[in-house]
Formats: C-alpha cells, sequence, structure tokens
C-alpha cells in the first residue's frame, strides 16, 4: 500500500500558478506510474497528466496542454503539478494517484489503486 498526501493547493486569481505536491510513502515510489486527477462540483473526475516511473514520459489532457507541467523527483518519493496560466474553468478538487503496477504512462482512472485524499484550488476571475 502506498500513501499519497497532496499539497499547494488554495485560492489565486486568473492568469496566476499554483504548484502542488504530492508526496509518497509506503513503498518504493520509483517504480510507480503517477497521475493528477480534478474533479469539480457535480462532474466526474477528470485526468489531468500523467507520468511515467522514471520522469521522462508525461501525457496531459488538451485541457491544461501547454498551461500545467507534471514532474517528479524520485529522491525525494514527491510528484509534481506546475500549473500556470490559471482559469476559473480548473477549479476543482486535485487528487494524486498511483498505479503500483505499471510503470508507464496510465491514463484511465479506474487503473490507479492508490488515491490521496485531495487539495482544493480555486480560480477566481
Amino acid at each position: 500500500q502506498v500513501q499519497l498526501v497532496e499539497s499547494g493547493g488554495g485560492l489565486v486569481q486568473a492568469g496566476g500558478s499554483l504548484r502542488l505536491s504530492c508526496a509518497a510513502s509506503g513503498r518504493t515510489f520509483n517504480v510507480f506510474a503517477m497521475g493528477w486527477f480534478r474533479q469539480a462540483p457535480g462532474k466526474e473526475r477528470e485526468f489531468v497528466a500523467a507520468i511515467n516511473w522514471s520522469g521522462d514520459d508525461a501525457v496531459y489532457a488538451d485541457s491544461v496542454k501547454g498551461r500545467f507541467t507534471i514532474s517528479r523527483d524520485n529522491a525525494k518519493n514527491t510528484m509534481y503539478l506546475q500549473m500556470n496560466s490559471l482559469k476559473p474553468e480548473d477549479s476543482a478538487v486535485y487528487y494524486c494517484a498511483a498505479d503500483t503496477i505499471k510503470t508507464g504512462v496510465v491514463l484511465s482512472r479506474y487503473q490507479y489503486d492508490n488515491w490521496g485524499q485531495g487539495t482544493q484550488v480555486t480560480v477566481s476571475s
């Protein structure tokens, strides 16, 4: 089992930036596929970005491409999501997830077997 804890959420004006962190513990971090998802009120949890075990391959949702950057520091057991040019429609609870079976990029939320508790991001217009 892997424990995931997100941090870095908050309130920001449109056009601003935030960096989310996801700290992992409990198992060897550097063999996991990892990802970020978000869920707005009344909507399904949606894919934001995913990264492979080594950090050299990543995939982004079209809605965040060019604005968000996913990365990981395996030495620190931490994954990041740098969010720039934020828009009000980016407001949601952001979750990090780990797939302890796969090492490549994983896009489907149903494949992830470990989730954090989420961190709120609110972007004001």
